[in-house]
């Protein structure tokens, strides 16, 4: 029972993270269509989180694999493969160069990733 409980509780805290970093690449993108930020410094702070992130969904889906928390398991499992397809075909970084044109495409992509983050939280946060 205590394990159970260590488990959601370290769930709880990478989704949190999950959101933050999620959020954050929101506001970047944001920030960079209102002219804020520059290309550069916006891709920089996106590309700095990207990997990170990458890292924590897999764990996060490997570790309800082996939880044996099927549900959670599959729920995490298309955004963690969505994950390792672009990393696999390196598209998972912004290219300076490149970002205007992507700008409404990645934005959609962070919006959805929030989405189904919060809808995460809510499931880690009941469990």
């Amino acid at each position: 029972m205590a394990w159970d409980l260590i488990f959601w509780v370290v769930c709880f805290f990478i989704n949190i993270a999950l959101l933050a970093s999620s959020f954050f690449q929101l506001l970047s993108l944001s920030d960079l269509e209102a002219d804020h930020l520059n290309p550069f410094e916006a891709s920089t702070r996106i590309n700095s989180i990207v990997l990170p992130e990458f890292l924590l969904q897999g764990f996060l889906c490997i570790s309800f694999l082996l939880t044996w928390h099927w549900f959670m398991f599959l729920f995490t499992l298309p955004i963690a493969a969505y994950h390792l397809m672009l990393y696999l075909n390196r598209k998972h970084l912004l290219d300076v160069t490149e970002i205007f044109r992507d700008l409404n495409t990645e934005k959609k992509y962070r919006f959805i990733k929030l989405a189904v983050y919060l809808l995460l939280f809510t499931v880690v946060l009941f469990s």
